[in-house]
């Protein structure tokens, strides 16, 4: 019984050195702060956190516009690329668009057969790269946005009192924008 005892006396010796170890250590918070300036640094952690996340979503979101403004820039120009090309090419059209009335004034079938193959193949060249005719006929009421007004002549009758009386040049458009209005003359 004297080992029993005395290992009772040693786990009991052990165990009152332990305490007394804990007793003397002070208490410590991790990297030497105390617990209320560690809710303020990890207050101001979590601040600056969220003003960096804020900073990446709009920088993000910047970046979205960005992309989708360019991206529909790029197609608009290749909507309106030839543009310039095909409003240098109008006139032609126009002075086919005389010819034909000129030459079916006269009696050369032949000749006014010809003309009209060119003219049709010109034209369907140039609708087949997106010209499209602006539609405007005498007694359509007069709409600026569509039409340029070149002259007021007195209406012929009450009924064309401010409307187009007559179309001198035709007007084009190429997809949605008119590239060339349709010069009009409205009935006053």
């Amino acid at each position: 019984m004297s080992t029993e005892n005395t290992d009772k006396e040693i786990l009991e010796n052990e165990n009152e050195i332990v305490n007394q170890l804990d007793e003397n250590q002070p208490d410590v918070a991790p990297m030497g702060v105390d617990s209320a300036e560690e809710l303020t640094i990890e207050q101001k952690l979590e601040e600056e956190l969220t003003n960096e996340k804020d900073k990446f979503l709009r920088l993000f979101a910047e970046f979205e516009n960005y992309k989708r403004r360019t991206s529909k820039e790029r197609i608009e120009l290749f909507k309106t690329a030839n543009q310039e090309v095909l409003q240098a090419i109008l006139p032609v059209l126009d002075d086919f668009d005389r010819a034909i009335v000129e030459i079916s004034k006269s009696e050369d079938q032949l000749l006014l057969k010809g003309v009209e193959l060119i003219h049709e193949k010109l034209k369907s060249t140039l609708i087949s790269k997106g010209l499209e005719e602006v539609e405007v006929r005498a007694g359509d009421a007069f709409n600026a946005d569509y039409a340029e007004a070149i002259t007021q002549i007195p209406a012929p009758n009450d009924k064309l009192k401010g409307k187009i009386v007559d179309v001198l040049e035709k007007g084009y458009k190429l997809g949605d924008k008119i590239i060339r209005f349709p010069k009009v003359v409205i009935g006053q």
